[in-house]
C-alpha cells in the first residue's frame, strides 16, 4: 500500500486537508443514516455532519466515493483494502480494528497523541489540568519566552473571571461568523425531512446553518474570531448575557471537532495576534489554555481511562432525566436562566461553556440524574458534541461521577453564582437569595439539597468543609430538603 493509492475511509469528524498524506489519495466517505437511527441527535447536528461530508465529497470530486447507505459494513466489506485514520471514539475504533479490509494509520485530530499523554500521566494519581497545560505549552513552545512563560505567569484566569460589565445587555462584539448555506444545505435538509417522516427522531428543531462545514468556511471563522472577538475573550469568558449568547466565544468547537481544522493552527492565530500587539495576553492565555489544555486534556482522559469511564457514578445518583428536559421544552421552565439555556440549545443546539456546566450540569448534578444518561443528552443535543468531547466533561468535570479525578470538588452552586455571573436573576419569578417556599431559587435551594445528599460521600472533602458547616448551621435544612423532594422532577 502507498499514500498515493490507497483509498483512505474518513469519518465524518476527519474532512480537513491534514487527514490526507497525497494530493492524489482516493477517498471513501459513508453516510451511515443507521447512526441517525441509533440516537436522538440534535437536527442541526445531524445536519452539520451530512452538510460536512458532502461539501467535503463535492471538493474531492472523482477522488471520492461518496456512498449513503444503512450501515458502514456494508459499504466498506465491498472494498478489497482500506486505510483509516485512527477514529475518534472507542466503539468507532473497536469496529474498525476489527475489519479485516482496514488498515488503521496514525490520526490527525489533536496535538497529543494517547502515547503523549500515557508519557505525560506516567506514575501520577491525580492528573492536575494546570500540570498538564504546562507540559503542552513547553512542549509546543506556545507563549514562551525560553523556558518560561511570556508575561511571567502560566495563568491569568483569575484576571477572566469577571462579571458581565455593569448594565450591559450584550458585549456589543456584533453577530458571531456566520457561513452562507447553499445547495448542498438545501439537499441536506430535504434528506432529514425524509427521514422525520419515515419514523428518525431528532431533537431539537431545524434553523439556519450557523456554523463551518468546509475548510474555507472553518478558516474565515478563525480569521473573524482573531480579530473580532479574541482581543475582548479573557475577561468575561465565564460571563452571560440572556441576549448575547455568544459572547467573545470563539465558535470554533464545531469545526476542530469535524476535523477541519488542527488545534495547534488555532493557537498559532491567537499567539500571532498577540505578537502583533492585537490582542492582549490574558484574552490570549485563556483561548490558548482552552485548546491545548483543556480540550487536548479532555481527550486524553476519554482514551487514559478506558471504557468504563462513562459508567462511573461516585456520587450514586440514579434519578432518570425529566421529559422536559430531555425534550428541551424550555417553555415548561420558568426559572429564567434555565429556561434561557435550554431554549438556546433547542434553538441552536449550542451554548457557551459556563450555561453547559453552571446551568444545565449544576442542576442536573443538584438533582443526583444518571450521569451516563446525561453523558448521551449533552452527546446528542450539542453541535460540537462527541463521545471523547463529553464523557469528562459531563461525567468528569460537570457530574464529579469519577469520584474526583478531574476536579477537586463539584461544580455545585447557588443561585448566588448565577446572580453574580449573568444577568438573569432580574425579572425572574425566583431570588437567589431565597431558599424556601414559592420565590426560592432551584438552584439555592437545590444546592443546599445536594449538599445533604451528597454528605455520607463527600463530607471529608477539605474543600468543602466551609459549606458543610454552612448546612449544619441550616435552620431551615429539613424544610429545603423536603421542598425539594417534593419538586421532584418538575420544571423549576
Amino acid at each position: 500500500m502507498t499514500p498515493a493509492t490507497t483509498r483512505r475511509w474518513l469519518f465524518g469528524d476527519q474532512l480537513g486537508p491534514h487527514w490526507l498524506t497525497s494530493a492524489r489519495q482516493p477517498v471513501l466517505l459513508v453516510e451511515s443514516h443507521g447512526v441517525l437511527r441509533r440516537r436522538r441527535f440534535h437536527r442541526q447536528k445531524a445536519h452539520l455532519v451530512l452538510s460536512a461530508m458532502r461539501h467535503r465529497a463535492a471538493e474531492l470530486g472523482e477522488r471520492c466515493d461518496h456512498v449513503v447507505a444503512d450501515t458502514y459494513r456494508e459499504v466498506v466489506s465491498s472494498y478489497d483494502a482500506l486505510e483509516s485514520p485512527e477514529a475518534t471514539s472507542r466503539p468507532a475504533a473497536d469496529f474498525v480494528n476489527g475489519l479485516p479490509n482496514v488498515e488503521t494509520v496514525p490520526g490527525a485530530y489533536t496535538a497529543t497523541s494517547t502515547a503523549d499523554f500515557l508519557t505525560w500521566t506516567g506514575d501520577r494519581k491525580r492528573l492536575l489540568l494546570e500540570d498538564f497545560y504546562r507540559w503542552q505549552r513547553r512542549r509546543h513552545g506556545v507563549l514562551m519566552a525560553g523556558d518560561e512563560p511570556v508575561g511571567g505567569r502560566w495563568n491569568l484566569d483569575h484576571d477572566n473571571r469577571e462579571p458581565p460589565p455593569k448594565g450591559a445587555v450584550t458585549l456589543g462584539l456584533g453577530q458571531a461568523y456566520r457561513p452562507r448555506e447553499d445547495d448542498i444545505d438545501a439537499a441536506v435538509r430535504d434528506d432529514l425531512d425524509r427521514l422525520a417522516r419515515d419514523g428518525v427522531a431528532f431533537r431539537g428543531v431545524d434553523g439556519p446553518r450557523r456554523f463551518a462545514v468546509t475548510r474555507r468556511e472553518a478558516l474565515s471563522a478563525l480569521s473573524a474570531f482573531v480579530e473580532r472577538r479574541l482581543p475582548a475573550f479573557g475577561p468575561h469568558e465565564d460571563a452571560m448575557l440572556a441576549a448575547d449568547p455568544t459572547m467573545a466565544h470563539s465558535m470554533l468547537s464545531v469545526p476542530l471537532n469535524l476535523g477541519l481544522l488542527h488545534p495547534l493552527e488555532v493557537v498559532a492565530a491567537a499567539e500571532d495576534a498577540y505578537d502583533r500587539g492585537d490582542a492582549p495576553l490574558a484574552s490570549v492565555e485563556g483561548f490558548v489554555r482552552q485548546v491545548l489544555g483543556w480540550r487536548e486534556y479532555v481527550w486524553g482522559v476519554y482514551w487514559w481511562q478506558g471504557a468504563g469511564y462513562t459508567s462511573g457514578n461516585a456520587l450514586h445518583a440514579t434519578s432518570p432525566l425529566p421529559r422536559w428536559f430531555d425534550d428541551l421544552d424550555a417553555d415548561a421552565v420558568e426559572a429564567r436562566c434555565l429556561s434561557d439555556v435550554l431554549a438556546g440549545v433547542r434553538d441552536t443546539g449550542w451554548v457557551h461553556h459556563i450555561p453547559r456546566l453552571m446551568v444545565l450540569g449544576n442542576y442536573a448534578l443538584q438533582r443526583g440524574w444518571d450521569p451516563a444518561r446525561l453523558t448521551d443528552w449533552f452527546h446528542e443535543s450539542f453541535v460540537d458534541g462527541y463521545a471523547w468531547v463529553m464523557a469528562a466533561n459531563v461525567v468528569g468535570m460537570s457530574q464529579h461521577a469519577d469520584g474526583g479525578l478531574m476536579a477537586t470538588k463539584p461544580y455545585a452552586s447557588g443561585g448566588a453564582y448565577l446572580d453574580r455571573m449573568s444577568d438573569y436573576c432580574g425579572g425572574c419569578r425566583y431570588d437567589p437569595k431565597v431558599r424556601v417556599g414559592e420565590h426560592a431559587c432551584p438552584y439555592t435551594a437545590g444546592y443546599w439539597s445536594f449538599l445533604d445528599r451528597v454528605a455520607p460521600e463527600l463530607s471529608g472533602n477539605r474543600r468543602l468543609a466551609q459549606p458543610f458547616a454552612g448546612l449544619r448551621r441550616l435552620k431551615d435544612r429539613e424544610a429545603v430538603v423536603e421542598q425539594e423532594r417534593r419538586r421532584g422532577d418538575r420544571a423549576p
